[in-house]
């Protein structure tokens, strides 16, 4: 058997670091060390490196390799686990296109469409069955009038930065008076500043995947935040909100989910494994698209790892059909 050298991708530039060096740990845990010689890279904006030993061992960007002891290692696969910039929004993958390293996730277009909500709502929209919430997207240099936006959507109203993830910057705002606020701290985040309508309905999120050359609808999970939204707080505090996996929804609605989810898949060209969030809506079960992640959360305890546990799989082999 041949063994494969990864490079398992962690860090980044954003307040999603310590998420995805959880999500590499486990992915590391997951992988068998008897297909794969596992090295987890750490990315920052200062340098790129391996630890060994308490030693850091920078990357040569020029071909992306590792000189260990005298030995030159070279990759023949990049598992990316960034969450945000640069490995979320498709630098990384433009920088491995044209090294021609393969790697786990969409393409470098797709990436960067798909880090960008308002984008990527455009994108979908006609999809049969799915549903967006009405939107206003804002830019840092522009004037923002507070009456305007309240004067165009009604509240409550969802004010999230347009690029980031993991729900930081995000605030749901019930009347005018809180928009100002809820807009500087959503452009601490991003240039971009994505207004949405509030859906009431029950919360979900859902994995996809292309495995064995199949896509593979994963069991959907119900999100219930026992705060007023699903914040970065409520994902990553333990207790904050209860997760159920599988989500208890009637076999026609998940035949319809997954059909749904299957063409969001299909129409952004999407690769590997994603994640969409969605909100049915109360009372009539209209299935309201919310974002989609194209490089999820893949600590122990994150939806993605539930949701493949639930469909009767192996986590090790779930990854291992994601190295191609």
């Amino acid at each position: 058997m041949i063994t494969k050298n990864i490079a398992l991708l962690a860090g980044g530039f954003t307040g999603e670091y310590e998420v995805s060096i959880n999500s590499a740990k486990n992915i590391a845990a997951c992988l068998d060390a008897e297909k794969y010689n596992v090295y987890t890279i750490l990315i920052n904006r200062d340098s790129w490196f391996y630890e060994q030993e308490s030693e850091r061992i920078t990357i040569d960007k020029n071909d992306f390799s590792l000189v260990i002891n005298g030995n030159k290692i070279k990759f023949d696969f990049a598992f990316i686990t960034v969450h945000g910039t640069p490995g979320e929004d498709g630098k990384l993958q433009g920088y491995f296109d044209m090294l021609g390293i393969p790697y786990n996730t969409c393409d470098a277009t797709t990436s960067a469409i798909t880090m960008n909500k308002s984008y990527t709502k455009a994108i979908v929209a006609g999809i049969h069955g799915l549903h967006t919430a009405r939107s206003i997207h804002l830019f840092k240099g522009d004037i923002h009038d507070t009456a305007a936006v309240a004067a165009r959507l009604k509240f409550p109203m969802f004010i999230k930065p347009n690029n980031g993830g993991s729900s930081v910057g995000m605030s749901k705002v019930h009347n005018v008076a809180g928009l100002h606020d809820a807009f500087e701290r959503a452009f601490k985040e991003d240039h971009e500043v994505l207004v949405e309508e509030f859906i009431k309905g029950r919360e979900f999120s859902i994995g996809i995947a292309r495995l064995d050359g199949h896509i593979k609808v994963l069991p959907a999970t119900e999100i219930i935040s026992k705060k007023e939204f699903f914040d970065y707080e409520a994902k990553y505090t333990p207790g904050a909100s209860e997760e159920i996996t599988p989500a208890d929804i009637p076999a026609a609605k998940n035949k319809e989910i997954a059909e749904i989810v299957t063409e969001v898949y299909l129409r952004l060209n999407c690769r590997g494994m994603v994640r969409v969030d969605f909100i049915l809506l109360e009372g009539t079960g209209e299935f309201y698209f919310i974002e989609v992640n194209t490089t999820p959360g893949q600590s122990a305890a994150s939806l993605i790892p539930q949701q493949v546990r639930a469909a009767g799989m192996d986590l090790g082999e779930f990854y291992s059909k994601l190295i191609v």
